[in-house]
Formats: C-alpha cells, sequence, structure tokens
C-alpha cells in the first residue's frame, strides 16, 4: 500500500469490482485532508467496499497476501517475538507460528526496507518469515490494547502482585541489569508508566495499576530522602544500591507526580579517551588538549556524553607529577589522584573556580560555563599558567566561539586563551551479535558520495559493505548495544585567531577552518559508517543531513 502506488491501486480496483469510481474520488478527498493516509486504509476506513475482498485484492494487486487483522487472528504472544517498540515502530503484527515458519503482517509490503529488519530479527530465532499486508489502522489499534498488559519481553519488570517495596526495587534493580542511565516512573490518565533510557532511547518497560501510584510515590519519597506531603518539585538521592548513586527528581503533572531517576555507578571504569570513538592518536591528542595557559571546551546538547569524555580526558592528562582538580555539580565518578570538588547548594562555579586557583593546580576541570563569571575566572586561569578543561551548551565547535561572545567574554580573551573547542554526539552502535550486512543502497551512495565532494574526503564506496539493525536477546531487540561519540575537533589556530581579535563572524571563521583541514560531525559520522560501527540511519538521526 504504497503511497506512489495509490492511482494504479485504485483504478485496479474499480476494475475488480471491489470499489466504484465514486468510492475512490470520495477517498482521493479524505486523502487530501490526511495525506499520511494510503489509499486502501481510507477506502476501509470510510467503510467502502467488503473489508475482506478489500484487502484481499490489495494483496493480490501487491504480489502479496492479504489478511484482516483484529484479536482473534494473532495466534501468539508477540513479545516472545519482538518487543512492542519494534513491532510499533515497523507497523507489523506477527499473527501465526508452527513448523519453524511464521506469518507477519506489515501495513506496507512495498519498498519496505523494515521488512528486512524484521526478517533478520526472526530468522536469528529460527523462524523464517511469511509476509501478509493488513491496514494500518488495525495494526495501530491492536498493538495499541497491547500497552495496558503488564510487561513487556524487552524489558522484565517482575513483582508486580508483591509489596510496593519489592515492585520498586525490582523496577530499579531491573534498569540497572538492562544498562538504563535513566528510569521515568509517569502517572497517566488510568496507569503508571515504566519506562528506561536504554542507549539514549526511552523504551516502555511496564505498565502498573493506578491503584499503586499512591503507594509507589510514598515509597519513592521515603527511599529519596524527600518530603511526603509535599506535592511539588523536589530533588532526592537513593543510596539503598552499593554500586549506584542514584539522583531522583519529582515533577507534579496533570495525573500525579512523575519521578525520574538517574541511575550513576560509583566506581564506574574510565574508558579510553579514543574507544569513546574520539579520532586521532595520542600524537594528536596531545597536541589538541595537553597545553598550558589554554582552555579547552567541550560543546554538545544535554545527554551528548560532555562530561565521559572530560572524565577520559583528565584521565589521559591524570600522573602524578600533575595537579588536577574538578569543580563539578554533582561529582559523578570518583576517581583516585584527584582532587574533586562537589558544589555545595549555596556556591557557584565562580566562587568554587577562585578558591581552587589558591590551591595551586596544574589542570582545573570546570563542570559547565553558564554564565560570563564562570567564563572569566576560567579565562583567567588559563591566561595565568593552568589548564582549563570545560563544557557549554551549543551545538557545535565553531558556535563555542559565539556562544563565548554572547556571555560577554572580549574576543582577545577568547583568541589568547581558548585553544581547542570540540563538539560532539552520541550515535548507537550496531548490535554486534545481529547486525545484518547488505551493500549501500543508490540513494545512500549518493548521500555519502556528496559529503565526500563537500570536504573532500576522497571517498571510494566500491566494495564497501553496511548493516542494517536487526534485533536480539542481547541488545533487547533495538538492534543496538551501547553508543560511541561522533566528533569534531576545532584547534585555534594563528590563522583564526587573527580573525576573533578583527571581530570576525562564525561563518568566516568556519570558512577559514575548513580551508585548514577542519571536519565538522557528519564527517567523523560518515567514517563510522564506513566501518560498520553505525548506520546512516542512527546518524541522520542525529545530525539529519538527510
Amino acid at each position: 500500500m504504497d503511497l506512489k502506488r495509490r492511482q494504479p491501486l485504485g483504478v485496479e480496483l474499480v476494475k475488480r469490482g471491489i470499489v466504484g469510481e465514486a468510492d475512490i474520488e470520495k477517498a482521493l478527498q479524505y486523502q487530501r485532508e490526511h495525506p499520511n493516509r494510503k489509499l486502501g486504509d481510507i477506502l476501509y476506513i470510510l467503510g467502502l467496499g467488503d473489508p475482506e475482498k478489500l484487502i484481499e485484492a490489495i494483496g493480490d494487486i501487491l504480489g502479496t497476501k492479504g489478511i484482516l487483522l483484529d484479536a482473534s487472528t494473532v495466534k501468539l504472544d508477540i513479545t516472545e517475538y519482538m518487543s512492542l517498540d519494534i513491532a510499533q515502530k515497523n507497523k507489523v503484527v506477527p499473527f501465526e507460528v508452527s513448523s519453524g515458519k511464521i506469518k507477519v503482517c506489515f501495513a506496507n509490503t512495498v519498498n519496505n526496507r523494515d521488512m528486512e529488519t524484521v526478517r533478520m530479527l526472526l530468522l536469528n530465532k529460527g523462524l523464517v518469515m511469511e509476509s501478509y499486508i493488513t491496514f494500518e489502522s488495525d495494526i495501530e489499534k491492536y498493538l495499541k490494547s497491547l500497552e495496558g498488559e503488564a510487561v513487556e519481553s524487552s524489558v522484565e519488570v517482575s513483582a508486580q502482585g508483591g509489596t510496593i517495596t519489592s515492585l520498586v526495587d525490582s523496577i530499579i534493580k531491573t534498569g540497572m541489569e538492562k544498562r538504563a542511565s535513566d528510569i521515568h516512573i509517569e502517572p497517566m490518565q488510568d496507569k503508571v508508566r515504566v519506562r528506561y533510557r536504554i542507549d539514549g532511547e526511552l523504551i516502555n518497560a511496564a505498565f502498573i495499576g493506578k491503584e499503586k501510584q499512591t503507594q509507589i510515590i510514598g515509597r519513592l519519597k521515603a527511599i529519596s530522602n524527600m518530603h511526603q506531603e509535599k506535592q511539588e518539585s523536589q530533588d532526592g538521592r537513593i543510596l539503598l544500591y552499593d554500586d549506584y548513586n542514584i539522583r531522583v527528581s519529582s515533577q507534579p503533572n496533570v495525573y500525579g507526580e512523575k519521578f525520574v531517576l538517574r541511575l550513576l555507578k560509583k566506581n564506574a571504569d574510565i574508558r579510553n579517551v579514543f574507544e569513546l570513538g574520539y579520532p586521532g592518536n595520542e600524537e594528536s591528542l596531545n597536541k589538541s588538549i595537553n597545553k598550558r595557559n589554554s582552555i579547552t571546551i567541550i560543546a554538545a546538547p544535554t545527554g551528548e556524553g560532555k562530561t565521559t569524555t572530560l572524565y577520559s580526558m583528565i584521565d589521559f592528562l591524570n600522573r602524578p607529577q600533575i595537579n588536577i582538580t574538578t569543580i563539578e555539580d554533582p561529582v559523578e565518578i570518583r576517581i583516585d589522584g584527584l582532587n574533586q570538588i562537589e558544589i555545595e547548594k549555596k556556591a557557584t562555579f565562580a566562587n568554587s573556580l577562585r578558591t581552587v586557583l589558591r590551591q595551586d593546580p596544574d589542570v582545573i576541570l570546570v563542570g559547565e560555563i553558564r554564565d560570563l563569571e564562570t567564563a572569566e575566572i576560567a579565562i583567567q586561569a588559563g591566561q595565568t599558567g593552568h589548564y582549563v578543561l570545560s563544557t557549554i551548551h551549543t551545538i557545535d565547535s565553531v558556535e563555542v566561539i559565539n556562544r563565548l561572545r554572547k556571555l560577554g567574554v572580549s574576543d582577545y580573551d577568547i583568541a589568547s586563551t581558548l585553544a581547542t573547542s570540540i563538539s560532539q554526539r552520541l550515535v548507537r552502535r550496531l548490535c554486534p551479535e545481529c547486525k545484518h550486512e547488505r551493500e549501500f543502497t543508490e540513494e545512500e551512495k549518493e548521500i555519502i558520495n556528496k559529503i565526500s565532494n563537500k570536504y573532500n574526503l576522497g571517498i571510494n564506496l566500491e566494495g564497501t559493505k553496511t548493516y542494517d539493525a536487526v534485533g536480539c536477546k542481547h541488545c533487547n531487540n533495538t538492534g543496538y548495544y551501547e553508543r560511541i561519540g561522533v566528533f569534531e575537533i576545532l584547534d585555534i589556530t594563528d590563522e583564526i585567531k587573527d580573525l576573533l581579535v578583527k571581530g570576525a563572524s562564525s561563518i568566516e571563521i568556519r570558512n577559514k577552518a575548513l580551508e585548514l583541514g577542519y571536519k565538522p560531525l557528519v564527517v567523523d559520522g560518515i567514517q563510522k559508517v564506513l566501518n560498520g560501527t553505525t548506520n546512516l540511519q542512527e546518524l541522520n538521526n542525529k545530525l539529519l543531513f538527510f
């Protein structure tokens, strides 16, 4: 039921006597008001023609089998074969299995690459897929009905029939087991939804009865040291688990109080910066970050791994001959040999930085440059013989300069002190257990060649393969496992300093940087696609280049 085929589909249905020309006109009028709906679905929604004959005819026209989908059609528990999230994303419902074959209905069977993804997922389970087509509205209706069930197979939350203490404990421990960075516990109109953020993506985990909402909220407040009686936003911590420091935030919404739990490992291993995806080698990294009298700033939106990269760089620099001090809000990972300072409630980064400068530091990590006062003291520290690393919220490494300007830092101070600005994004790694190799499509080749020509990369795609995300038990049926950084690095050369002092715009600075060899985020991203770490679809989700 591809939009590109809607006119011949309508003509063929009229020829077969399934609907009349007047019916097609009504459907096309409806489609003008609902352009995302396909013609076959519209005929079904409007009740034009016998549904069973309609879907059988559509299937025959498109070279497959058509079937009406309802609760009686589905003779299996679909969560045994794929997560509800995957079913919803691909608009697919498996409905019958026997003798190593599984029948699966799709909303679209024409030029649908998602079908190959689902086929590989099921093949990994030892099942051969037999595809059918059905109405998209019926798939949506059926999958929506499953959301009311208690647990998805992708993330199991047990103990729903036990005590509230065991239920909350199970939600948290399951999140830990599944590598979740955050747990969302969200009151809804008639239930409580639990979601886990795994590798940057929110995944539905469970739906709990509304009658347990008050008790769950009470338990969360009790173990995170929050005021029970307050119906307003609060912050707390859960310290019941040996390996985790859990930050808790509550926020009232129209159906109750929502909680977000941030899971932080107390003694997490610091990964080598190159394992995080940082391009280059130790020599090039040393040139970029191991400098006195300067500042290195890492830029990215919230949740894109800035702090993790900072820790890895500090670990790269850490040795007994150097006094390294960090100022953080809060200290997320504790590292032997570092002097780590956690900002108190009444303190600021600026006040803490003033104190640190009297502690004879060689290297200073400032968690974030948020205001002019912090920026000016960091600049001062860099100008007086220290090396400062920090982060800032902006979209790329060139825009770091604009952000500092907007905070009020002078062009002279930026030029004299900023040594390197680094921007990054996190993309999901393809799961090594189930990723499926294939040729690049012509459209994908065109996209890569366009980027290659724009930045003089000289990419040759001959013999190069890419991979589709499939999904298996190892990756919670997502097709991805963990994340890796995509980076761009702007070294502030003498030529760029000259432009800065003259007050050049960010466009002029970017053009000069490109002449000098600066490569934007998409370049490193394409390299990680070509080496099979991720794929174009995932990269585009973060960078939106097609």
